[in-house]
C-alpha cells in the first residue's frame, strides 16, 4: 500500500503564506482610522476637518468647527448649518458647513470685503441709495412652508416685555415676508411666518456666536454671544429632491445684550444703541435665505451692519427685494 506523503518543504511554505495572507485580510478592518480622521480634542478648524472628509468615519458629528472667528457644530449627514452674524463694522463673520447624505463634509465661506474700518468711516456716503442698489446674495436655502417661531423666556433686547418683543419681531419678520419697501415694488414674495408662543427653550447659539445644537424649535432670544457680533442667526437646512434651494429646518436668532445696547425707539439723544426692528429685519432676512450684501452696499438692509441709532433697515432696498424674489 502506498504511503501518503505529507506536504514537502514547498507545500509547507505555501500553507504558511496563505495563513499569513488570511490574517492580513482579517486585520484590515481593525487598523486605526486614517491620520486625517485622528481628530484632536477640543475645537476643530476647517483645516482639521477638510472638505471631503467623512464625518461618520472621523466621529465628527457634534464637534465644533471654526473658521475666521465663526463656528458651528457638525450636524448629522444630510444636513447643512450656517452661521451669519451682524457686526459693528460690517466685517464678514460666518460660514456654512454641509454634510452630504454619504457623510462627506463641504464648506462655503462668506467673502471678505475691502477695508471695513474705512467703510464705516465713510458712513455710507459713497454707497448707492437703497432704492438704486440692486445688489444681493442668497444662502441657497428657503422656507418652503411657514416659518413657525418662538420667543425665549429670558430677558429681551431693549428691556422689552414679552408682548413688546413679539410686536417688534413680528413687524420685522413681516417686512421680509411682504417685502416691505419704500421703492415702489409690489409684494410678489410668497414667504410665510407665524409666531407660536414663548418657550423655555433657548436659541442654539453659544457664548461665542457658534451654532451648537438644533432642538426642532426656531427661537428668538437674547444673551451673550461674544463681543464681535451684534446679533447672530443660525440656520439648519436639508437638500430637496430635484435640487433647488435647501429646505429650512430651523432658524434661531440671538441678540447680543451683553456687549451692545438696543432700543425700540431711537431718538435724537441716541448715541450707541441699535434699533431692535432694524436688527431683527436683517436677521429675518437670513432666516428666509438672504445673505450679506457686502461692502459698497451699506444702505441695504442686508449689509452686515445695521448702524447704531439708525432705523433705515426697517424697510428693504432694491437689492433686498430682488434677493427675496429670486428665492420666492
Amino acid at each position: 500500500m502506498a504511503r501518503r506523503r505529507g506536504p514537502g518543504l514547498v507545500g509547507r511554505a505555501i500553507t504558511t503564506f496563505l495563513a499569513v495572507a488570511s490574517l492580513a485580510v482579517v486585520c484590515v478592518g481593525e487598523v486605526p482610522r486614517p491620520a486625517a480622521c485622528a481628530l484632536a480634542r477640543g475645537e476643530l478648524t476647517v483645516d482639521d476637518l477638510p472638505a471631503g472628509s467623512s464625518v461618520p468615519d472621523c466621529l465628527a458629528v457634534g464637534r465644533v468647527v471654526t473658521h475666521a472667528g465663526a463656528g458651528v457644530a457638525v450636524p448629522e449627514p444630510g444636513t447643512t448649518v450656517s452661521v451669519d452674524a451682524l457686526t459693528a463694522d460690517g466685517s464678514p463673520l460666518g460660514f456654512t458647513l454641509a454634510v452630504a447624505a454619504d457623510g462627506t463634509v463641504s464648506y462655503a465661506y462668506e467673502a471678505d470685503h475691502a477695508d471695513h474700518t474705512e467703510a464705516v468711516a465713510r458712513a455710507r456716503a459713497d454707497a448707492p441709495a437703497p432704492c438704486a442698489d440692486g445688489a444681493y446674495s442668497t444662502e441657497d436655502r428657503k422656507e418652503y412652508g411657514t416659518y413657525k417661531w418662538f420667543i425665549g423666556d429670558g430677558p429681551l433686547p431693549g428691556g422689552l416685555s414679552r408682548h413688546g418683543a413679539r410686536r417688534a419681531f413680528e413687524d420685522a419678520v413681516a417686512t421680509i415676508t411682504t417685502s416691505r419697501n419704500d421703492c415702489g415694488y409690489d409684494d410678489t414674495v410668497r414667504a410665510k411666518a407665524r409666531f407660536l408662543s414663548s418657550t423655555g427653550n433657548e436659541a442654539g447659539i453659544d457664548g461665542e456666536a457658534r451654532c451648537t445644537h438644533r432642538d426642532g424649535l426656531s427661537v428668538w432670544d437674547a444673551g451673550d454671544i461674544g463681543s464681535a457680533a451684534v446679533a447672530t442667526t443660525c440656520s439648519w437646512s436639508r437638500p430637496v429632491p430635484g435640487g433647488g434651494p435647501e429646505a429650512l429646518l430651523e432658524a434661531d436668532v440671538r441678540f447680543n445684550t451683553y456687549d451692545f445696547p438696543f432700543t425700540n425707539r431711537p431718538a435724537g439723544s441716541c448715541a450707541h444703541a441699535y434699533d431692535i426692528r432694524s436688527v431683527a429685519t436683517h436677521e429675518a432676512g437670513h432666516v428666509f435665505g438672504l445673505g450679506h450684501s457686502g461692502t459698497g452696499h451699506e444702505n441695504l438692509t442686508m449689509y452686515a451692519n445695521s448702524f447704531a441709532c439708525s432705523t433705515d433697515a426697517r424697510t428693504l432696498g432694491k437689492g433686498d427685494v430682488l434677493g427675496l424674489r429670486s428665492l420666492y
